[in-house]
C-alpha cells in the first residue's frame, strides 16, 4: 500500500475529561497495520486520502469530501450549498456536533453598508484536495462578486481544525467583513463568549440568554460596533438587529453540550477578526459566527484571517482564553 495510504501523525490526540485533549506517541508500525486494515473495510481502495485515523480530507466522488480523525467524523462541502463541515460526530461519545448548515460555512459578505447577495454559502464554488490532505474551497471573483475568496480547511490535531480564508480585493472594499458562521446540533444549547472583568477585574464568561436579545454581539472595540451599525445588518433579506453586548477578551465564541463534557470553541487570530457573535440560548438556528477582518480593503490587495474549530472539554474563561493564546502564538493574521 502506497505511503498516502498509511501515512499516520506521529502524535494523535485522546480524550480527557478535564482539559480536552492529552497527546501520546505510538508506533508508526501498529498504526500503519491498522490503517491499511481499515482503508479497505471503511474507505475502499479508490479514496484519495488516508483512512479512518489519519488528518486527511478524502474526496467522496460526489462534491463532497470525507473525514475521520479518529475523534471526528463527518463530511465537507455536502449537497448543493458550498457549506462547510456536516454530519460531524464526535465518535467517544457518539454525539452529533453540527446542526442545520453546518460548520465552518461561509456566509453573508458586506462592505460598508452593503451585503453581497446572500454572501457565499450559495454560490457556485471549486474544490480540490491538497497534497497534505487539506481542502481547498474557492469563490472565483464574478460582475456581482468583487473579490477572489478562498478558504483551506486543514487538520491541526483529530478534534481540531483550522480554516484559513484568503481575499484578494478585485476592487475597493470599504468596511470588508466576511461572516463565518456555524450551526450547532440542540444538544449545544447555549453559545458564550469570554468578556473583560467588571472593573478591571480577570476576564469572565457571558452567555447569551434570552434577556439580552435574540440576536448577540461580543464586538472587539467602539471601532467595531461602527461596522456593525453601518447599515449593512438592514440589508434584506433576512436583516439582523444586533444586541450589543461587552467587549471580547479575546476573539472566541462556544457552545457546551448541555449534559456531556463536550465543547465546541471557535477561535480566530486577534488581527482577523472584529466580533463573535450568537443567537440566545435555546433560539432554533443555536448559532455561532465570527466576523472576519473589520477593515478597508484596497482594490489588488491579499488579506488573510486564520480561524480554528476545536472540541474539548474547556469552558471557563482561564481555560478558554489559554486555549486561544496557543492557537493566535503561530502564524498570525496578515
Amino acid at each position: 500500500m502506497p505511503d498516502s495510504k498509511i501515512a499516520v501523525a506521529e502524535r494523535v490526540s485522546v480524550w480527557r475529561r478535564p482539559g480536552g485533549f492529552a497527546s501520546m506517541r505510538v508506533g508508526r508500525r501498529v498504526l500503519a497495520g491498522v490503517a491499511a486494515a481499515l482503508a479497505w473495510v471503511s474507505w475502499g481502495p479508490t479514496a484519495t486520502a488516508g483512512p479512518p485515523g489519519t488528518l486527511r480530507f478524502a474526496d467522496a466522488g460526489d462534491g463532497s469530501f470525507h473525514f475521520d480523525t479518529g475523534i471526528l467524523r463527518g463530511r465537507a462541502r455536502a449537497g448543493e450549498d458550498s457549506k462547510g463541515l456536516s454530519e460531524v460526530t464526535h465518535l467517544p461519545t457518539g454525539q452529533r456536533i453540527d446542526g442545520s448548515v453546518g460548520l465552518l460555512t461561509y456566509y453573508r459578505v458586506f462592505t460598508q453598508g452593503k451585503r453581497y447577495g446572500d454572501g457565499a454559502r450559495k454560490r457556485p464554488s471549486e474544490a480540490r484536495l491538497l497534497e497534505d490532505g487539506s481542502l481547498e474551497v474557492r469563490w472565483p471573483s464574478a460582475a456581482d462578486w468583487p473579490l477572489d475568496l478562498k478558504a483551506v480547511y486543514r487538520w491541526a490535531g483529530a478534534a481540531e481544525i483550522d480554516v484559513e480564508t484568503t481575499v484578494r480585493a478585485g476592487r475597493d472594499l470599504p468596511g470588508f467583513e466576511v461572516f463565518l458562521s456555524s450551526y450547532f446540533d440542540p444538544a449545544f444549547p447555549a453559545a458564550s463568549a469570554v468578556v473583560g472583568g467588571a472593573e478591571g477585574g480577570p476576564p469572565v464568561v457571558m452567555t447569551a440568554e434570552p434577556d439580552a436579545g435574540v440576536w448577540q454581539m461580543f464586538p472587539r472595540d467602539d471601532a467595531a460596533v461602527g461596522l456593525i451599525r453601518d447599515g449593512r445588518w438592514a440589508v434584506p433579506p433576512s436583516p439582523v438587529e444586533w444586541a450589543i453586548r461587552p467587549r471580547t477578551a479575546a476573539p472566541a465564541i462556544f457552545r457546551a453540550h448541555a449534559a456531556k463534557p463536550i465543547v465546541a470553541l471557535l477561535m480566530s487570530e486577534a488581527g482577523g477578526c472584529f466580533a463573535v457573535s450568537a443567537s440566545h440560548r435555546g433560539e432554533k438556528h443555536f448559532s455561532a459566527y465570527l466576523s472576519l477582518f473589520g477593515r478597508d480593503v484596497a482594490a489588488g490587495e491579499t488579506v488573510r484571517a486564520r480561524c480554528r474549530l476545536a472540541i474539548c472539554a474547556v469552558s471557563d474563561a482561564e481555560g478558554v482564553l489559554r486555549l486561544w493564546k496557543e492557537f493566535d502564538g503561530p502564524g498570525r493574521a496578515r
